[in-house]
Parts: C-alpha cells; sequence; structure tokens
C-alpha cells in the first residue's frame, strides 16, 4: 500500500531542488478535461532537468508515494489525476520543454518531454521539415504525454502514430535511475526495445524527459476535398480507389456521420458547413503532394472515378487556402459540439476497416437494447480509428440519462470487442478503461504487463491505477 504525501516528504524534496519546482495551483493539475470530479494531488513539483526529475523519483521510491506525470492535462481517459487513494505527488514536465537539437540533414528533431507539440511543430517547420503529429490539443498537449499515450490524430493514415514517430527516449525508471537511450538511430537492433515498452505505458513504467524524434520532407502543395458517399461501404471503396490513384500522398481521410453536422447547426451555427443539407456520410480527404503534382487535378481523378463507381454522390474540392481550412474547422468543431450537447458515453475504437461498416450498422440495434440515443459516429477511417459517441434524445438532458453510462459503454465495447476490434485506438487506457482491459484483454499478455510492472517498479509508485489496476 502506497503512502500519501505528508509535510516530512514535502519538506525532504524542498531541500533537494529549487523553489521554481513547487507549484500552488492545484486545481489546474487535478481538473478533468471532460468535466466531471476533480483529482486528488498532495504536492506538485515540476522538476527543471533530468536530475531533477531522477531526485525526485528516488525520494518517492524511498516514502513509498505514489508518482503521477503530468504533461499537457489533456488526456481524456484520467490518466493524468488520481480521484481517491492516497494523495500522490503530481510531476509536471513543464520546466523541461527545450528544443536541444534539430537535424534537418537526419530528419530528426530532439525535444524535452515538456516540450508543447504546437512548438515542435515550429521548430521542425523553421528546418523547412515537418513533425506530422497533428491533433486538436496540439496547442497544450506535451510530447512526454503524446509519447506516454501513443497518441494518434489526423495524420496516422500516412506517418504513423507517435510510436512510429519516436527514434529514441530519455526516461528516468521507477528506481530514480536515468535511461540514456537518446539516439538519433534508424536502426539499433540491442536487444530488448525498452523504447516502445516506455511509449503507450502512460507513466507507469517511468518518465519521458526527452525524445529524438522522426522529421518528414515538407509537401508543397496540399489537396482537401469533402465528398458525399452513400455510406461507409461506399467510403471504404473510396479510400481503395484514391489509394490506387495517390498513393501515400494521402494524408487524411475522415468519415463524418450526418449527425456531426447536425449538431453544429444545433449548437455551433457559426461554422461554415460544406453542404446545405448535409449528406447521411461524408469523408474528408487531405492530400501532400510534392513539386510537379497538381492536388486539384488528383482529387478530380479521384472524384471522376469514384463517381463512376457509384463511390460518391456529390463533393466540393477546396479552391483557396481559406475554404481548406473551413473545411477542416467543420471536422475539427465537431468535438467542441459535442461537449457542449453532452454524451452519455464516448468511445475511442478501432475496428478491422472490411468489418468497420458492419460494425456501424449493428451498433444502433445493440444500443436500442439499453435505451434511444443519437449516435454520432465520426473518426479517421483510413487507419480504422472511429469515436462512437451517444447522446440523449434531443431535448433530454444528459444528465438525466447519465446512470446509463455503463450498459451503453458495455454495450459498445462488447461489440467492438466480438468484432476483433480494440477498445482504445489512440486515448489510452488510463483509469478510465483498466477494467475494460482486464475484461477484454488477453490473458497471457495481461500477465506479461503485470510481470513486467512488478520487474520494474516494484514497490508500485509510476501511476498507480492507471492502465493496470492495482493488485
Amino acid at each position: 500500500m502506497l503512502n500519501p504525501v505528508t509535510d516530512a516528504f514535502a519538506e525532504s524534496l524542498r531541500v533537494l531542488l529549487p523553489a521554481a519546482a513547487f507549484k500552488d495551483d492545484t486545481a489546474r493539475y487535478t481538473e478533468n478535461p471532460r468535466g466531471g470530479p476533480h483529482g486528488i494531488a498532495g504536492l506538485i513539483v515540476a522538476p527543471g532537468s533530468t536530475e531533477e526529475v531522477a531526485t525526485v523519483i528516488r525520494e518517492a521510491g524511498k516514502a513509498q508515494v505514489g508518482v503521477i506525470p503530468f504533461g499537457g492535462g489533456t488526456g481524456l481517459v484520467t490518466g493524468q489525476i488520481m480521484l481517491d487513494g492516497p494523495a500522490p505527488l503530481i510531476l509536471s514536465l513543464e520546466r523541461m520543454a527545450k528544443i536541444r537539437g534539430v537535424y534537418p540533414q537526419e530528419n530528426v528533431l530532439v525535444a524535452e518531454g515538456g516540450a508543447i507539440l504546437a512548438d515542435i511543430q515550429s521548430a521542425a517547420e523553421e528546418a523547412g521539415r515537418l513533425f506530422p503529429l497533428s491533433l486538436g490539443s496540439e496547442g497544450s498537449a506535451r510530447i512526454g504525454g503524446l509519447l506516454g499515450t501513443n497518441a494518434g490524430g489526423l495524420n496516422v493514415l500516412r506517418y504513423g502514430n507517435a510510436r512510429e514517430l519516436c527514434l529514441g527516449l530519455e526516461a528516468v525508471l521507477p528506481d530514480g535511475s536515468i535511461w540514456h537511450g537518446l539516439k538519433r538511430l534508424r536502426k539499433d537492433n540491442t536487444g530488448y526495445d525498452l523504447k516502445d515498452l516506455l511509449v503507450g505505458a502512460e507513466g507507469t513504467l517511468g518518465v519521458i524527459t526527452a525524445a529524438a524524434l522522426r522529421l518528414f520532407p515538407r509537401p508543397t502543395a496540399d489537396g482537401t476535398a469533402v465528398l458525399a458517399v452513400p455510406d461507409p461501404e461506399a467510403a471504404l471503396g473510396l479510400l481503395a480507389l484514391a489509394r490506387d490513384i495517390a498513393g501515400d500522398s494521402i494524408s487524411g481521410f475522415e468519415l463524418i456521420s450526418k449527425t456531426g453536422p447536425e449538431f453544429l447547426t444545433e449548437v455551433m451555427p457559426e461554422v461554415r458547413q460544406p453542404f446545405a443539407e448535409p449528406p447521411d456520410w461524408m469523408v474528408l480527404i487531405e492530400l501532400g503532394l510534392f513539386a510537379g503534382q497538381d492536388p486539384a487535378e488528383l482529387l478530380e481523378t479521384i472524384f471522376t472515378q469514384a463517381f463512376e463507381k457509384g463511390y460518391v454522390t456529390d463533393g466540393l474540392i477546396a479552391q483557396s487556402e481559406g475554404q481548406r481550412a473551413e473545411f477542416w474547422r467543420m471536422r475539427e468543431a465537431i468535438p467542441e459540439a459535442n461537449r457542449t450537447i453532452g454524451a452519455i458515453s464516448s468511445h475511442d475504437i478501432s475496428i478491422p476497416l472490411g468489418r468497420i461498416p458492419e460494425f456501424i450498422e449493428r451498433g444502433p440495434g445493440v444500443l436500442a437494447e439499453v435505451g434511444e440515443y443519437r449516435i454520432n459516429c465520426f473518426g479517421h477511417l483510413g487507419d480504422g480509428n472511429l469515436h462512437y459517441n451517444c447522446f440523449p434524445p434531443k431535448g433530454v438532458n444528459r444528465d438525466d440519462r447519465i446512470s446509463e453510462k455503463a450498459p451503453v459503454q458495455r454495450a459498445v465495447h462488447d461489440l467492438v470487442h466480438e468484432m476483433d476490434g480494440s477498445i482504445s485506438a489512440e486515448h489510452g487506457i488510463g483509469r478510465l478503461k483498466a477494467a475494460d482491459l482486464e475484461r477484454y484483454g488477453d490473458p497471457a499478455k495481461l500477465a506479461a504487463m503485470r510481470a513486467i510492472k512488478r520487474a520494474l517498479d516494484p514497490v508500485g509508485i509510476m501511476n498507480p491505477g492507471a492502465v493496470l489496476r492495482e493488485e
């Protein structure tokens, strides 16, 4: 059993760390981005160096105090907040936000764990390169947390998620030792890959203090189109056709159901929409091309051939950067509208591509056995990641139906599991889905995960209760 932070423990750290490392604004570090109860904290510390992080972890281990690594606070599965138990130490990386180096010829950037994603993107752009990880919270999300959760976002189809963008790590392990794995190598075949173990571990196996990240050439021309499709099956046909024509130049392929635009009309009417009457389904497609390639011409070819095959019924190709921004603003505003209306239960899931139409067709029937809901299904079709969110009927307050959250989530996740999908595609497990991981996870994998956790963190101080519930 872990101990809460005590005055004596706090004083021991104050002797070892500078005054700037201690934070008093507890609320900022314990709030839940999706609302709901705040977490608890006994002490908030923001070290300024890897050595200071190691000092904190060593002292926490001696005192058997839980440590919650804190990045930008944007996680959606309560991995960065603890709702009950002994008051933990929250370890923020906000004072470790430097870009340590940019190496354009190597297509590599090295950043500290507290570097904000937007700042990494800007540093890459200044060097004439692209860091492609892109998501709605990029102005506040920090790279250590993004790697810790193996974040996805809008460009996974082309560039992969956070794990694929990471070459090396520097990290503090649960015993306070520093792993110097910050290599800029594409090939390093020297035994177990600790990098891939820490990426996606959500701070349960150590604290990521710096990362070597992959950069890419910047596309010289972007093309964006919104295409109306008859159904998700047609959207899959469109995806296959677009890949045959455009190859790896497709960086985004977003599926949007009619409910999303309807929600925008309901609560965010200022957001311009591409169609006066939203179709039942649409796809937002983004191309990133290089010199000599015409994105408009390529998109027109895709549309023409897709129309002939019955995959699309209407469409708009962005004619300016302003119109392109409007298309993306529409897509990015959907989660904002969701929050305003208030979901009973939100699901970040992935399904094998070929079974997505079947899942979407069966989902309403499964949910009808629980109650009546509005379903907003949208997401990154190109990589099989759907955001499948359930709302009360129009005019009904979410709070009046919140008791149905558990059965709704169970119904959706049961169907996902039946169809060989995943209950967590890009948001992680955190504490919110730890019980679901036990329910649906492969027993051999869970046993191996627990063995790794016990071996690296025998006291259990690192992000206790996240990913794996405490034994």
